[in-house]
């Protein structure tokens, strides 16, 4: 079983970057999918999520500037990220949550540091 996230990088602030979670090993399209956070120092925090039937939710920080979304066939999901602010930097991490159970799969991460 793998998750592999690509796509983080520096960006100056206001700017955009596209995650992406490359899965392996498992039914990709049975499993609720969700994208999580951690500042140094600070807890991991919830980003967004998406569900098995494409039903997505975001927390408050990410509303309006974040896009969850997956793609089935290519076993991937995707976090779309603009208007990127300063207290966005972190380290992303995705995860893999099997419906009803506690089996549960987490990426690495990538990196993405907001700064001028």
């Amino acid at each position: 079983v793998q998750l592999v996230e690509s796509g983080g990088g520096m960006v100056q602030p206001g700017g955009s970057l596209k995650l992406s979670c490359a899965a392996s090993g498992f039914t990709f399209s049975r499993y609720h999918m969700s994208w999580y956070r951690q500042a140094p120092g600070k807890q991991r925090d919830f980003i967004a999520a998406i569900t098995t039937g494409g039903v997505t939710s975001y927390a408050d920080t990410a509303k309006g500037r974040f896009t969850i979304s997956k793609d089935n066939s290519k076993n991937t999901m995707y976090l779309e990220m603009h208007s990127l602010k300063p207290e966005d930097t972190a380290v992303y991490s995705c995860k893999a949550v099997f419906p009803g159970t506690i089996r549960t799969y987490w990426g690495q991460g990538t990196q993405v540091t907001v700064s001028s």
